[in-house]
């Protein structure tokens, strides 16, 4: 997992963080100490409110993915947030995936060999 292009963490049914990559260049940088810690605790004040009700539609089934795009200094960030669910589509966590996507937008045309 920390060899993928994009900043990974697990919050469990719980709200609880249980897991995140460890990549070089992380978007959001994490310490260890958030593995234990309550999703809430890892947002900034002003962002809770969006934290809270995607939980929320994801545990009540109303949605199973949630998606937003910041610019953070210059460079352009996509954030997506999956429901984890089970075969019987009981609600396991979220899969919070960020990534750097400033240079992908540049992309024109195709590219089919090395």
């Amino acid at each position: 997992m920390d060899t993928l292009p994009v900043d990974v963490t697990f919050v469990d049914r719980e709200d609880t963080v249980r897991y995140f990559n460890r990549l070089k260049d992380r978007i959001f940088k994490r310490s260890k100490a958030v593995v234990g810690r309550k999703v809430q605790q890892c947002h900034p004040q002003k962002s809770l409110h969006a934290v809270n009700r995607i939980v929320e539609d994801f545990k009540s089934g109303r949605r199973n993915v949630a998606e937003f795009w910041i610019k953070l200094n210059d460079r352009l960030v996509h954030i997506r947030y999956f429901a984890v669910r089970s075969q019987s589509g009981e609600y396991l966590g979220t899969l919070e995936v960020s990534q750097d996507i400033t240079d992908i937008k540049k992309i024109d045309g195709e590219k089919r060999l090395l």
